[in-house]
């Protein structure tokens, strides 16, 4: 899984008390939160990129007949967060998590897994002059995060989760997919084995790829 952050015009969020412009492109793997060190930054970027590890989005304008996994997107929120689940033809709403830190990337892993996601594809929020916000920042932490945890645990197949409405998030993999990730930024994990674990990518699906 790679992991990245795009932006978006305003979206309607779950509560009317929260107005924020949310930017949901491609989100595979997140790292760890990389403003602070600028020349780690630097490093990463020399190690990976975009062309390297293409978004779904990228990937299928590139080449329509393109098959890949499921791009799962999140609309983080101050205490509720939609997921939405997407193949780039049509997104489906999945549901509301009312969890916070730790526990909320946990089970958004677990949605992963049972979806069989490839990529997560989470929101950056920004005032109505494109200008980030403090909220910015924890979504980037958040992402930062959640990077290693996805690189470290992978995902695998697992039964169906019981789907609940989450518009939010169906609007941000709506944008992601009609904009083919433009805009789209990498979150890498800062650990060189995680990074070339990204560069190989998921082992072939043999029930997805018949010959």
């Amino acid at each position: 899984m790679s992991c990245s952050l795009s932006n978006s015009n305003q979206l309607p969020f779950f509560s009317k008390r929260v107005s924020t412009n949310l930017l949901f492109p491609n989100f595979t793997t997140s790292s760890l939160q990389l403003d602070s060190d600028k020349p780690c930054r630097r490093r990463l970027r020399a190690l990976l990129s975009i062309p390297e590890i293409p978004p779904n989005a990228l990937r299928r304008k590139n080449d329509p007949l393109w098959r890949g996994g499921f791009s799962l997107g999140v609309d983080l929120g101050l205490s509720r967060s939609g997921v939405a689940l997407s193949k780039g033809f049509t997104v489906r709403p999945l549901t509301v998590l009312e969890l916070r830190g730790q526990k909320l990337e946990l089970r958004l892993l677990e949605i992963a897994e049972n979806e069989e996601v490839d990529e997560f594809i989470i929101g950056l929020p920004k005032s109505w002059d494109g200008k980030e916000t403090p909220q910015s920042n924890k979504v980037r932490s958040v992402a930062g995060r959640f990077a290693v945890l996805a690189a470290h645990r992978g995902l695998n197949k697992s039964t169906r989760q019981k789907k609940v409405d989450a518009y939010a998030a169906v609007m941000v993999l709506e944008r992601y997919f009609s904009t083919f990730g433009e805009g789209t930024e990498l979150v890498l994990p800062k650990q060189s084995d995680l990074q070339e674990k990204l560069r190989r990518g998921p082992p072939a699906d043999i029930d997805f790829y018949p010959e």
